[in-house]
């Protein structure tokens, strides 16, 4: 790759380094309004300038070949807008994870009830276990998949540091029963364990929240992404999001009738969020309804940018 110097980009020297005031007169020279210079240099003390970026990259101009966007400002575009927007994404990962946890608790007890029931230690034996977690066409050999989620498991059975892992240690050995093993495993690994399960146990957890067994496994993945997302404190509330939530298929009251780009946006992940929060009756389901309401009034963005169809908020789920 070369860039219009006919420099090889990998050649290029990196960046000159700039103060936090040279920061903040770049932004104004490329045509961002900042109203209190010496505000602007305290949030870039703290608060990384390519954090930052992404909350402005939406004023950025488009490019006249329209490849990608341009350093310059779109007129009207002000520093206490992007950081309105940043406070916003703020309010909203505390309050996505706020609601995962109670979410992944429910499914944690539900899960290992579950498997339980078929046996102590269902999830160290593969011929109980779903047919993803053994070789196709055999009774009893581990698949590759199921192999790496007992790799980790072991692992994370054998850091662990809670007294109820130590007390099973010393009174019944190191294998741990299914509803005490679920307490030791992220919600990477629950999510593995679910879709390696029998289908009947899926089908009971899935068809408590009123879905099938497939829209559970994808939304526990979903849900897993977002709250790496939120727990690292990524941008959230513009994300295109990869992973997408499998939604039901006719028409449906609590969930945005879009296509595949439109349910990629940051409110079909919050809905799957509420609708769990409602279905399990976990967590705060006004949490939430009331962030998505502080939206900030800034320029030229609204809460459509985060995939929010209008009258989002007088819809059954989302009402108070």
């Amino acid at each position: 790759m070369r860039t219009d110097g006919g420099v090889p980009e990998r050649e290029r020297p990196p960046k000159v380094f700039q103060a936090y005031s040279e920061q903040v007169r770049l932004l104004q020279s490329r045509g961002m309004q900042v109203a209190d210079p010496a505000r602007a240099e305290r949030v870039l003390r703290t608060t990384n300038y390519y954090r930052l970026s992404g909350y402005w990259y939406p004023y950025r101009r488009r490019r006249l070949d329209g490849e990608g966007r341009s350093n310059t400002f779109l007129e009207g575009t002000s520093f206490d807008d992007v950081m309105a927007l940043y406070e916003f994404d703020a309010r909203l990962r505390a309050a996505v994870l706020a609601d995962l946890g109670p979410i992944e608790f429910a499914m944690r007890a539900l899960l290992g009830h579950e498997l339980g029931r078929i046996d102590p230690c269902t999830h160290l034996e593969p011929r109980l276990m779903g047919p993803s977690a053994r070789v196709q066409g055999s009774a009893a050999e581990p698949s590759q998949q199921y192999r790496r989620w007992l790799e980790r498991h072991a692992e994370d059975v054998r850091c662990s540091r809670e007294d109820f892992v130590a007390h099973h240690r010393e009174h019944y050995g190191s294998k741990l029963p299914i509803w005490a093993a679920v307490e030791v495993m992220d919600w990477g690994s629950l999510s593995a364990l679910y879709r390696l399960s029998p289908f009947k146990v899926q089908n009971v957890l899935a068809g408590g929240v009123g879905l099938s067994s497939a829209q559970l496994g994808s939304w526990l993945k979903s849900m897993n992404m977002l709250r790496n997302y939120a727990a690292h404190q990524g941008r959230m509330y513009n994300r295109v999001y990869t992973l997408v939530p499998k939604l039901p298929r006719s028409a449906h009251p609590d969930f945005p009738a879009g296509g595949k780009d439109e349910n990629a946006r940051c409110f079909t992940q919050l809905t799957v969020v509420q609708y769990l929060v409602r279905a399990l009756s976990v967590g705060n389901a006004r949490l939430l309804p009331a962030v998505l309401r502080s939206f900030p009034s800034v320029a030229r963005l609204d809460i459509a940018s985060m995939g929010a169809p209008d009258g989002w908020e007088c819809q059954p789920l989302w009402s108070s």
